[in-house]
């Protein structure tokens, strides 16, 4: 028999992932529970999806549970979600699963988690990925159906996080940073084809200029650098931009950390331009 798969991805440090895959061994005590990541950024949901959207499409096909949720304990949903590969993702409504899910295929059933019977017996206001995301993903992985979890839910009224898209310019490409990894890279929205489009041909060695403007009481940073193939290309303690293993554009040091430096975060703007 093929032991059922759950993946597990939260915000909550080392302790509190144990206790949710106590309850989830309760349930499906053969399931082989995979943790993704549980130092996602406190409260950063952007971060959390973009763990995922990294993560997912090269898990086994089963349920991926996550939980980065500020809103816990409020009217936002819980929801399971079943997509086009066959998977079911299990979390809040808040944005975060929106992006895996589309990389896998995209949203096919929607299910608020409401059947008190598939949760703990208490249900706390401040601990959803013990009492009712953990123990739902255990009961998903273990054969119940999505239509069990409660009323069904139509897919184009989930919740979206914004999505930046990168603009192109003459000889500018405008961008934001969307994802800090845990290295310091900063991944920024668009692609090398983009930059290209706005800027020419990219070729290793040649200079490049990023421009971050002042934001939110951060000062302005300007960071010359170059384009290449990757980390060690460039000197020990240098920058370089490059094409980061998901296909997006991302600057990052040679054994160092880019955000550190620079003193960069989720959604600062930047402006790329030739050297």
């Amino acid at each position: 028999m093929t032991r059922p798969v759950i993946t597990f991805a939260t915000d909550f440090g080392p302790a509190a992932p144990a206790v949710c895959r106590g309850v989830m061994y309760q349930i499906a005590p053969e399931a082989l529970i995979i943790d993704i990541n549980h130092q996602i950024p406190r409260f950063s949901i952007r971060d959390g999806a973009a763990t995922l959207v990294f993560a997912l499409p090269h898990m086994p096909r089963g349920v991926h549970v996550a939980v980065v949720d500020p809103g816990v304990g409020t009217e936002r949903l819980g929801v399971a979600l079943e997509v086009a590969r066959g998977d079911v993702l299990v979390g809040p409504d808040n944005g975060l699963l929106m992006p895996a899910a589309d990389r896998l295929g995209g949203v096919v059933r929607a299910h608020a988690l409401e059947n008190p019977s598939l949760m703990l017996p208490v249900v706390t206001s401040s601990f959803h990925g013990r009492d009712i995301f953990a123990p739902m993903a255990a009961h998903l992985a273990m054969g119940t159906p999505i239509a069990s979890v409660g009323r069904a839910l139509e897919p184009g009224a989930l919740v979206r996080l914004a999505n930046p898209q990168a603009a192109v310019r003459d000889g500018v490409l405008e961008s934001e940073i969307v994802h800090v990894m845990i290295y310091g890279n900063v991944t920024f929205a668009g692609s090398p084809a983009d930059l290209e489009a706005a800027i020419g041909t990219l070729a290793p060695g040649h200079p490049v200029v990023l421009e971050f403007p002042a934001h939110d009481g951060a000062a302005a940073v300007i960071e010359s650098t170059v384009w290449e193939r990757t980390f060690g290309r460039v000197p020990l303690g240098a920058s370089l931009l490059m094409e980061d293993s998901e296909g997006q554009l991302s600057l990052a040091v040679n054994q160092g950390n880019a955000a550190e430096r620079l003193h960069l975060a989720l959604g600062r703007p930047v402006r790329i331009r030739r050297g």
